[in-house]
């Protein structure tokens, strides 16, 4: 949920026995630890599950994808399933910290879209390694009593007029993707001369910029505190039922659309019992349960047709037709020298 794609500080939260985790000290069928991001599960969804199969569950949160990944990377720990992003599933593999789930386990897995098994091949090749747990954009929200022009390019971000008004995204690859697409560049290039104009373009944006931010730009755009902001599709859901006056949308140059996934861990203990903890995220009824709770885009179909609410069931913000949008992609993981040049092109943002 929490798309970030900087360094920060860990919040790490074991909430196994603020979830209801089963009657007993001793769980009837084992345990599973389950490595997630912050408010990204319905906590009904863990007491159901334990109540139904006997297994016990001890639930970690992380906030970022870089902050997860050293832990894994060092075997410093015994979780059995993680739901990391796209490209940092492709790192995983490409250094071989991922088991391959065995399919057989999970027959619910019938219910995931074979669109985002086609979307998740351009990280997880043959899709051995992964499936697809809630998906979404990135676009630009906006307050309508404060933008009365018509929003559909990231270059408004750059509009003097709302100087002071414009909240970014304080993540070194989603800044750089909305600069990269201004100019009609891969969000996934490491052409140096790229990289060094969508660093420009950001160094200029600055001085118009309120904030870079994170869970923020969703109060503030609620409490009516800035005009435009960068945000993630599932969190623009949840603005509008809190703030009628925000709009959502994917600008023409193109944007993110990324998969969080559910993985195991190759020295994952417990891989029986993680692979029915994804089964079960991926029966139909927990699936709605959980896009309900946590307002991100399921892959799930079956769950998409369980939907009551039309308005949502057909909603362009939860469930927008991607081929009505040009120059959309999947981050991608582009290698340790690649990560180090962004991460000092943003620093050099940072610190002007």
């Amino acid at each position: 949920m929490k798309k970030l794609m900087i360094t920060a500080l860990l919040v790490t939260i074991s909430i196994s026995s603020l979830m209801g985790c089963g009657k007993s000290n001793t769980p009837e069928n084992g345990q599973v630890i389950v490595y997630n991001w912050g408010e990204y599960i319905d906590p009904d969804v863990i007491t159901q599950f334990e109540e139904e199969t006997g297994i016990k569950v001890v639930y970690d949160e992380f906030e970022t994808n870089e902050i997860m990944y050293p832990k894994i990377e060092a075997g410093a720990s015994d979780y059995d399933v993680i739901c990391p992003s796209d490209y940092m599933i492709q790192k995983m593999i490409d250094n071989d910290l991922l088991s391959e789930i065995n399919f057989d386990n999970i027959p619910n897995v019938k219910n995931i879209g074979d669109q985002y098994f086609q979307q998740s091949k351009e990280f997880d090749a043959e899709n051995k390694y992964s499936i697809p747990y809630c998906w979404g954009t990135v676009g630009i929200l906006y307050n309508k009593t404060m933008v009365t022009e018509p929003v559909d390019s990231w270059s408004i971000l750059w509009d003097e007029q709302y100087k002071d008004n414009i909240l970014m995204q304080d993540s070194v690859r989603d800044a750089f993707m909305v600069a990269l697409k201004l100019n009609g560049y891969s969000m996934n290039t490491t052409n140096p001369h790229e990289l060094q104009a969508a660093k420009d373009a950001l160094i200029k944006q600055k001085p118009l910029v309120q904030a870079y931010v994170v869970d923020q730009v969703r109060d503030k755009m609620i409490g009516n505190e800035a005009a435009l902001g960068v945000i993630y599709s599932g969190e623009a859901i949840y603005t509008q039922r809190e703030n009628s006056n925000l709009e959502y949308v994917i600008p023409k140059e193109g944007t993110n659309v990324w998969i969080d996934s559910w993985v195991i861990p190759k020295d994952s203990k417990n891989k029986e019992n993680a692979e029915a903890f994804i089964n079960f995220m991926c029966r139909e009824d927990i699936a709605l349960k959980n896009f309900e709770y946590i307002t991100y885009s399921t892959p799930n179909d079956a769950a998409h047709d369980l939907i009551e609410d039309e308005d949502i069931k057909n909603s362009p913000i939860a469930f927008p037709t991607l081929s009505d949008f040009e120059g959309l992609e999947t981050f991608q993981y582009l290698g340790e020298d690649a990560d180090e040049m962004y991460n000092q092109l943003w620093k050099e943002v940072k610190s002007e």
